[in-house]
């Protein structure tokens, strides 16, 4: 039976295709896609997400708008990668699909209490709808599956020598939810750096002959420029997606257990996550930690996701 998964996401080049193998995989339910602030402010966000859904005919999933801003500090959005839009890169349609009349959280939380069984989170994004769930309803952990995000790493970081994205836009938040109980799979920078676009994986969206598979290239051509000027990648890693893959099929995406600890002080570290691979401390193990990826699988069930909504919408 497939899994029932919601995305919480910000789209973000990579939330689009994460958003896209959910929606056509298999393997998962897309039951609802929620969006926060995070790469972009929140009605760009929650309007790429409409986008996505529009041109990759997903319907019948809602689409609902959650928090604005982070738990504590100010919003720093990521312009610099995801360009003005959040989505540049592709001309995209008027969209069709529209956001329900409902905060975020409050659709979550009335999806995990009508669902007969418990549901997967997939957030690809600052976890600030998550830890407001967590906050707002504590019954709703054991509603909840597991928690299966992207962000943090067991190395360095993006945004900072130390801190990933997702993490340091809201440190408050991953910390609510690392400390919640609920099972927590963290997909880090660590493993979705082995999630290149390579020319060949874009060649491969191209050759779908479809406006879905061109979109997809479209994204991957734009997200590749912003990598090579900031960072010097050859080639962009497509990161969110790696957590939608780890649901999909756990084999694809290897995990250890650890504990993990977000930094919430340090003045140089604010937003690291503190993975005890090796268990130097006697902090008990709060997290599966994803360290290695199934690269040609995990790109052969993208492309096939990408197919199956193309050829639905063609």
């Amino acid at each position: 039976m497939p899994v029932p998964i919601i995305i919480d996401c910000d789209p973000g080049h990579d939330d689009a295709l994460a958003i896209m193998l959910a929606a056509g995989d298999p393997a998962v339910d897309l039951l609802a896609v929620t969006t926060v602030a995070g790469n972009q402010t929140l009605d760009k966000t929650t309007l790429n997400a409409r986008r996505v859904c529009t041109v990759a005919g997903i319907t019948g999933v809602p689409v609902a708008a959650g928090c604005a801003r982070p738990l504590v500090q100010a919003l720093g959005v990521a312009d610099d990668v995801h360009g003005v839009s959040g989505l540049d890169g592709p001309r995209f349609p008027e969209p069709t699909v529209d956001v329900v009349a409902e905060h975020a959280v409050d659709l979550i939380h009335r999806i995990l209490n009508g669902h007969p069984e418990p549901v997967t989170l997939v957030p690809t994004a600052p976890l600030t709808n998550i830890a407001l769930l967590l906050t707002r309803y504590p019954e709703d952990a054991s509603r909840i599956r597991e928690i299966v995000l992207m962000g943090g790493s067991t190395e360095r970081g993006n945004r900072t020598p130390a801190a990933e994205f997702n993490i340091l836009t809201d440190p408050e938040a991953a910390d609510i939810v690392f400390r919640s109980g609920v099972p927590v799979t963290m997909c880090g920078l660590n493993v979705t750096h082995q999630a290149l676009a390579t020319p060949e994986v874009v060649a491969r969206f191209e050759g779908l002959g479809t406006p879905l598979g061109r979109v997809c290239a479209e994204l991957l051509t734009f997200f590749a420029s912003t990598y090579r000027t900031l960072w010097g990648f050859p080639h962009p890693p497509l990161h969110d997606p790696v957590a939608v893959a780890r649901v999909i099929d756990p084999g694809l995406v290897r995990c250890v257990d650890a504990n993990v600890v977000v930094e919430l002080r340090g003045r140089y570290t604010r937003g690291a996550t503190v993975v005890d691979l090796h268990g130097y401390g006697d902090r008990p193990v709060n997290a599966r930690v994803a360290v290695r990826l199934e690269t040609e699988l995990f790109w052969d069930r993208m492309v096939a996701a990408v197919e199956t909504l193309g050829a639905r919408t063609a």
